[in-house]
C-alpha cells in the first residue's frame, strides 16, 4: 500500500488576503501573493492551500521549513533529551541546563507562534471551503483533512505547554476587536485533550482509507487520524496529564491494530528510516529533491569523513540497550564485557548509534586517541563527538557526505508508525489491567521483528516489571524520534532522568587494544519541576496585552 509522505510545495508557499483600495497607476500586485478572490476560484489552488498547511513557516535561524515537530534539522528534539547532546549546541544547550526562560526558550521557541498561524490558516479554509467549486464528496475529505492538521497543531501545542487557548472554528483578522479577556483564556488540559480526541475522531470516517491517484501521497488517512487519537489517548491517561483512562487508551490503539492495515517492516530495521513506502509506516514526509531539508548525513556524521558531528548520543542511551540474552548490561548473568562493550548487544544499538570499531562507509569507526581519524586527533577536531559517538539512525550511505546539497537528504521523517502503536497499547493495556498475553504479544512482535531478533520478555513479569520493560522499548525502538523528551515528561520522571549526568565515552587505543572510560560529556544538565512545560514566549503574552496566563515557575 501507499504510505503518507508530506511533499513539499514550492509552487505555492505564501497567501494574503487583498485588500480593497482605489485602482490607479500606482498599484502593483505582488507576484508572491495570492488574492481571496483567486484562492477561493480556483479548486486546484485551494487545494495547494489546504495541503501546505502540512508545513509551517521558517521563524529562526537554523530551521528548514517545519513541518509537526523538528524533525531533520541541525538540531534534532532528541538532543534536548538525555538521548543525545548537540555538539555545537546552537541553542541547545541552554534547555538542557534548565536555564530556558520566557525571553529564550533557544530551539524551542517556535511552536507556540507556528501552530497557532497553523490554526488560523486552517480555520480560514474551513470557513471558505464552502465557496470553493469542489464535489461534497471531496470537500468533506478537504474538511476532514484541515481538522486532522489543526488537531495536530493542538497537539504540539498541548504536549509543550500543557492547557491551549482553543480557537474553535473563529478566524481573527486585523482589525478585529480582541479585548475581551474570554479570548484569551486557556482552557484546561482536559478540555485541550478532549477537543483533539473528538477532533480526530470526527475527522477520521471522512478521510481515506490509504494514499490513491486522487489523494496524493503525504496527506491524512483515516489510519493516520486514529493513530494520533491513540498517541493522544496514551498522553491523557498519563501522570502529568491525568485526563483520561488507560483502557480507553489501550481501546484507542487497538482501533489501529484492528484495521488490518498496517505491519512491522520486513526489510530490517535500519531500512526502515529509508525505505518511504513501507507498511508500517503510518504517517510521514517525504522531502524531494531541491526542496531537501539539511542533510542528516553532513549534520550528524562522524568529523573523521569530512560531516559536523552533529546530535551526538549519549552513554545513558547506549548503556539501556541489552545484550542478545535479553538481559541488561547491569545484570552480571548478561553477558556484558564493558571493555568489549558493543559486542552481543541489541541489533538496534549498531543500526541507531556509530561507535568506536563500527563499520561505517568501508571502515572502522575511529573515536579512540591517540590518532583516531573520527576523534579530537583526527579531521576538522572542531568538529569531534564530545560524548565519543555518532548518530547512525536514518542515515543513507548512498547519499554522499561533501557537497550533498539537492542531491541527499531525501529519506522520510516518520511522525507515526506501527510500532509506536505497538507500544502504546502494551502500556495502556499493562496500566488497565496488567501484563497479559496481548501485552507480552504486542511487545514481543518488536522485540522479535526481522533484522532484530531479541529474546521474548520472560514470563511471569509483574505489572512493575513489564512498565520498566515496554518503557526501555520505547527507548531503544524509538531513539531519535522525538519521543523521549515527552515520554520522560508524561510519566513525570524527567526529574530523576533529565539530572543524571550526560555521559560520554573516552576510548584509549594502546597496542591493539583499547580501554574504555564513562566521561561528563556536558556538564550542568538540570530540571526542575517548572520545566515539564516550556514557558510560553514572553513576546506572545505581551502581544496579548498581558491576558494570557504564563505556566507556573516563569
Amino acid at each position: 500500500m501507499k504510505n503518507n509522505v508530506i511533499y513539499i510545495l514550492t509552487f505555492f508557499a505564501t497567501w494574503a488576503m487583498a485588500a480593497s483600495c482605489q485602482k490607479d497607476f500606482l498599484e502593483v500586485k505582488p507576484t508572491d501573493k495570492v488574492s481571496q478572490e483567486f484562492l477561493l476560484a480556483d479548486s486546484t489552488l485551494f487545494e495547494a492551500f489546504v495541503t501546505n498547511r502540512y508545513l509551517g513557516v521558517r521563524l529562526q535561524d537554523k530551521e528548514d521549513i517545519p513541518g509537526f515537530g523538528r524533525g531533520f534539522t541541525w538540531a534534532m528534539w532528541s538532543s534536548l533529551s538525555d538521548e543525545c547532546i548537540y555538539n555545537n549546541d546552537d541553542n541547545t544547550w541552554l534547555i538542557v541546563r534548565g536555564q530556558l526562560a520566557p525571553e529564550n526558550l533557544g530551539i524551542a521557541g517556535t511552536v507556540w507562534g507556528r501552530s497557532y498561524r497553523s490554526i488560523r490558516e486552517c480555520n480560514y479554509a474551513l470557513a471558505n471551503i464552502s465557496k470553493v467549486p469542489f464535489s461534497e464528496g471531496h470537500r468533506k475529505m478537504l474538511a476532514a483533512e484541515l481538522r486532522f492538521i489543526r488537531a495536530y497543531r493542538y497537539f504540539d501545542l498541548l504536549t509543550n505547554y500543557g492547557g491551549a487557548i482553543l480557537m474553535g472554528d473563529k478566524v481573527y483578522n486585523l482589525g478585529d476587536d480582541l479585548s475581551d479577556p474570554a479570548l484569551f483564556a486557556r482552557s484546561t488540559i482536559k478540555q485541550t485533550v478532549d477537543y483533539i480526541l473528538a477532533e480526530l475522531s470526527a475527522a477520521a470516517p471522512d478521510l481515506p482509507a490509504a494514499n490513491s491517484d486522487s489523494w496524493k501521497l503525504g496527506r491524512a488517512t483515516n489510519g493516520a487520524a486514529l493513530a494520533l487519537k491513540a498517541r493522544m489517548a496514551l498522553y491523557a491517561a498519563s501522570p502529568l496529564y491525568n485526563a483520561g483512562t488507560w483502557a480507553a487508551a489501550a481501546a484507542a490503539a487497538k482501533a489501529v491494530m484492528d484495521l488490518n492495515r498496517y505491519s512491522l517492516h520486513t526489510g530490517g530495521y535500519a531500512n526502515l528510516f529509508l525505505t518511504p513506502e513501507s507498511n508500517e509506516i503510518i504517517f510521514e514526509r517525504l522531502y524531494t529533491k531541491n526542496a531537501s531539508h539539511f542533510p542528516l548525513e553532513i549534520a550528524s556524521a562522524p568529523n573523521g569523513y569530512g560531516a559536523w558531528g552533529g546530535n551526538t548520543p549519549l552513554q545513558n542511551l547506549v548503556d539501556d540497550y541489552e545484550t542478545t540474552s535479553g538481559k541488561s548490561i547491569t545484570d552480571p548473568t548478561s553477558g556484558y564485557n564493558p571493555q568489549d562493550p558493543y559486542s552481543n548487544r541489541d541489533p538496534r544499538l549498531a543500526a541507531s548509534i556509530l561507535y568506536n570499531t563500527a563499520n561505517y562507509r568501508g571502515r572502522a569507526v575511529e573515536t579512540f586517541t591517540p590518532g583516531g581519524r573520527d576523534s579530537k586527533d583526527g579531521n576538522e577536531n572542531w568538529n569531534t563527538s564530545k560524548t565519543g559517538y555518532y548518530t547512525r539512525k536514518f542515515q543513507n550511505d548512498a547519499y554522499p557526505i561533501n557537497n550533498p546539497w539537492d542531491v541527499a537528504g531525501f529519506q522520510p521523517w516518520i511522525y507515526m508508525r506501527f510500532a509506536e502503536v505497538l507500544l502504546n497499547y502494551a502500556e495502556a493495556q499493562n496500566e488497565a489491567v496488567g501484563p497479559d498475553a496481548t501485552v507480552y504479544d504486542a511487545v514481543n512482535r518488536i522485540r522479535q521483528r526481522q533484522g532484530v531478533g531479541m529474546p521474548p520478555l520472560p514470563a511471569g513479569l509483574s505489572q512493575a516489571e513489564m512498565r520498566a520493560r515496554i518503557r526501555n522499548e520505547r527507548r531503544v525502538e524509538l531513539a531519535f524520534e522525538e519521543h523521549r523528551f515527552y515520554d520522560v515528561r508524561r510519566w513525570k520522571i524527567a526529574d530523576v532522568t533529565e539530572n543524571v549526568p550526560a555521559y560520554g565515552i573516552d576510548v584509549v587505543k594502546n597496542g591493539n587494544t583499547f580501554t574504555y572510560t564513562r566521561k561528563v560529556a556536558l556538564t550542568g544538565r538540570l530540571f526542575q519541576t517548572k520545566h515539564y512545560w516550556l514557558p510560553i514566549p514572553r513576546a506572545e503574552i505581551q502581544a496579548s496585552n498581558n491576558k494570557i496566563t504564563q505556566n507556573e515557575g516563569y
